[in-house]
């Protein structure tokens, strides 16, 4: 079923990403892998391709471009290559959105140039060892102390933590506010008492470094303040919709993407003296498959439409995330199991996607967090 969302420029940015991704990316991911850490030079070498700030205004050096259609071609390119290291949807879908609609302009002209050309990267700290999805739960503060703000507390499983120069940190700014109580503080590099943690090692996306972060007396400036006092919590909610229709978008395209490797494989690959294609079990696993992929691209090429329009809301963007991403688990697992042994080997790129794949159903809100998202918008 051809796709009908995309226009000549749309596919003109498809081919540019695929080029960098060919250049830049597939020549040195086993070694990212390995390190677990992407390179700094390929953020650099995204930022001279003007993968970076798509929507960043032309003034800061972005791209000056909220069609958001054009995150979801780098969101399904980099899916389908199992780019998942150099977390570009992370720095421009999900942080981006905060600074460039609630910095200051010194805030813009002090940040966004650098968040353009790769020269700062970035992440966002809201999870913490005793609160995952629920934001009430969160115990870092932020005291005021006049001219800055005492940061104490710490944050894990953060995305970009360690090669991060910049952090939106979510503190509670009033003891008493509950969820409505938090504040956005912008952390950069070299701020005293901000360390860094280990690594941590995870069974998948091994090349995306992902840490604990620590802050200990950290004085950040009354100027590092980003939005509303006390309004983190607005401002989080308002930015999760683009979030998890990134997510979403990456999902189906790494369903599809993992189905069609298995197709190939199992025309090839022979057992009892014929292609495993042959079997009516194997075609009927792939008829179930290929349907429910198709089922959801429609859906989710409809949500891609909507957002870019400004009319995605909540609940739907949250049935998008859960669907999606529950499909590409399942989705792998079945391809994986149909590549028999062959599927637990990690020269297959089916492994890669099953132990990479898995946390989709985590991040930007759990299964059962989408749920109750769309249960609350339909019986509340």
């Amino acid at each position: 079923m051809k796709r009908q969302i995309f226009n000549e420029d749309h596919e003109a940015f498809r081919q540019t990403v695929r080029t960098f991704l060919a250049k830049e990316v597939e020549p040195h991911y086993e070694q990212w892998e390995k390190d677990g850490i992407v390179s700094r030079d390929a953020w650099l070498a995204a930022g001279r391709q003007g993968l970076l700030g798509l929507a960043v205004p032309e003034q800061y050096g972005g791209g000056g471009v909220e069609d958001f259609r054009y995150a979801a071609v780098l969101a399904e390119e980099f899916t389908r290559k199992g780019a998942a290291g150099l977390a570009v949807g992370l720095h421009n879908d999900v942080i981006g959105p905060y600074l460039t609609s609630l910095a200051t302009d010194g805030q813009k002209r002090r940040w966004l140039p650098g968040f353009c050309s790769g020269e700062i990267v970035t992440a966002i700290a809201m999870t913490e060892p005793g609160a995952g999805s629920d934001l009430q739960g969160i115990v870092t503060t932020a005291a005021d102390e006049g001219d800055h703000w005492l940061l104490n507390g710490s944050k894990t499983f953060i995305s970009n933590g360690i090669l991060a120069d910049l952090v939106i940190v979510v503190a509670r700014t009033k003891p008493e506010g509950g969820a409505k109580g938090l504040s956005l503080l912008v952390v950069e590099r070299g701020m005293e008492g901000f360390e860094r943690g280990r690594n941590l090692d995870k069974i998948g996306q091994k090349s995306q470094d992902t840490a604990e972060l620590f802050f200990n007396d950290v004085r950040v400036p009354k100027e590092n303040l980003l939005g509303r006092l006390d309004g983190a919590f607005i401002h989080l909610m308002n930015n999760l919709a683009q979030e998890r229709l990134t997510i979403a978008v990456g999902a189906i395209a790494g369903a599809e993407e993992v189905l069609a490797q298995t197709t190939t494989y199992v025309k090839e690959r022979k057992a009892f003296n014929k292609p495993l294609a042959k079997l009516q079990h194997v075609r009927f696993e792939i008829a179930e498959m290929a349907t429910e992929c198709a089922v959801t691209r429609a859906f989710l090429d409809r949500c891609i439409e909507d957002h870019a329009k400004g009319e995605l809301d909540a609940a739907h963007a949250s049935m998008a995330k859960w669907w999606a991403t529950e499909l590409q688990k399942r989705v792998t697992d079945r391809c994986l199991q149909l590549h028999g042994g062959y599927g637990y080997m990690n020269e297959f790129p089916v492994a890669r996607a099953f132990t990479d794949g898995r946390i989709q159903t985590i991040y930007g809100g759990t299964t059962e967090i989408m749920k109750e998202i769309v249960g609350r918008s339909l019986l509340d």
